[in-house]
């Protein structure tokens, strides 16, 4: 699945639901999906990991639904390699 059928299989399955919710809620609920994809990537299994990731992507998309970003335009800033310096591997001086 691309990331336009993700943003268009949630909107058919939550979009509804999702709005009424409102983005503030719907940022609240992504968070804490993070959370817990912290704490699978950390003590978690494969299925346990593999179950969050999905989750914070339908999260990233309800979001993105909601505030009329298309994901496939987001992401495209990565499609040559680093954003800020252009190169790929990444050149940036790490912190």
């Amino acid at each position: 699945m691309d990331l336009a059928q993700l943003q268009g299989v949630i909107e058919r399955a939550f979009g509804e639901r999702d709005r009424e919710r409102g983005v503030p809620a719907s940022v609240a609920w992504l968070a804490e999906e993070v959370g817990e994809l912290a704490q699978a990537v950390r003590k978690g299994n494969r299925a346990q990991q593999t179950h969050e990731f999905g989750d914070v992507l339908a999260w990233v998309a309800t979001l993105a639904n909601q505030v009329g970003v298309d994901l496939e335009t987001a992401i495209a800033r990565y499609a040559d390699g680093c954003p800020r310096c252009g190169h790929m591997p990444c050149d940036c001086p790490t912190a």
